[in-house]
């Protein structure tokens, strides 16, 4: 499905990085940046996602993925596709990897499905144009964090990060959560307000409880679905994202922005 606003956003934020910090509106903004890069050097670890693109072209595998992300997030549902809220979603493998596809890849190759999320930048792009620190980048795992409560909406890291990987709630989400019997919100992740931004956090609430995130975990559920998703740390010399790394073929979005993503695929 193609989605306007998201694209719009995407294509900003790869502009505006081949523009050097941009956004003159912003004022300190491009001051804090070096801030940010100093924090972000000094970081103990990094974890990373790794996705094999042939095991996620399974719907179901992907359909539950999304599914797990919503309940364990209270991720409302809006019906209308300008206005819905996504932590992970998939797009056409020629929308996921513009800069790889060519006049003569497969058509089938082209409309692919892939799994796509933020990509919890080395250097993350929004981290550096956020006026507030409403978002900010962990210096314990590397994990970019949103702090809904300071942000104010200016959407600055929508136009900033080249991938999409952001929703605005143009809505009160409240009203489009899923509820259980008792009129309760199925878990107690903190519900969200209207005209703030949001997306995925790589389960760092499920993490400090020592699980895996509820994508990768819903993805192993599923028959075949089998390390389609596989969550570590790069720091960790041992860990099964390093071994993928090592031993796989893998890309990853818009290498040349030099953003350093680290959700990876397996190709």
């Amino acid at each position: 499905m193609e989605r306007s606003r998201r694209k719009f956003f995407r294509d900003a934020g790869a502009a505006t990085l081949g523009l050097g910090c941009g956004l003159p509106m912003l004022g300190t903004g491009c001051s804090s940046a070096g801030e940010g890069a100093q924090s972000d050097s000094g970081s103990t670890g990094q974890l990373a996602m790794v996705i094999d693109l042939e095991k996620c072209h399974n719907d179901e595998i992907r359909t539950a993925c999304a599914e797990a992300c919503r309940k364990a997030h209270n991720i409302p549902e809006i019906p209308d596709p300008d206005d819905e809220i996504e932590w992970i979603w998939d797009e056409h493998y020629e929308h996921v990897f513009e800069d790889l596809v060519h006049e003569r890849t497969p058509h089938e190759l082209k409309e692919a499905p892939v799994l796509v999320l933020c990509n919890h930048c080395d250097k993350p792009p929004c981290v550096r144009v956020c006026p507030t620190q409403a978002t900010w980048k962990r210096d314990s795992d590397g994990v970019v964090m949103m702090d809904m409560h300071r942000c104010i909406g200016c959407r600055y890291c929508m136009a900033a990060c080249p991938y999409g990987s952001r929703s605005f709630n143009w809505r009160d989400p409240r009203d489009y959560i899923e509820m259980d019997a008792d009129g309760e919100f199925l878990t107690d992740f903190p519900t969200r307000s209207r005209g703030v931004v949001e997306k995925c956090n790589f389960c760092v609430d499920r993490i400090r409880e020592g699980l895996i995130p509820a994508c990768v975990e819903a993805a192993a559920g599923v028959p075949g679905g089998e390390g389609a998703m596989v969550f570590g740390d790069l720091r960790d010399p041992h860990s099964e994202v390093n071994r993928l790394l090592e031993e796989k073929n893998t890309i990853v979005r818009r290498h040349s922005l030099g953003t350093g993503p680290n959700v990876y695929y397996i190709v």
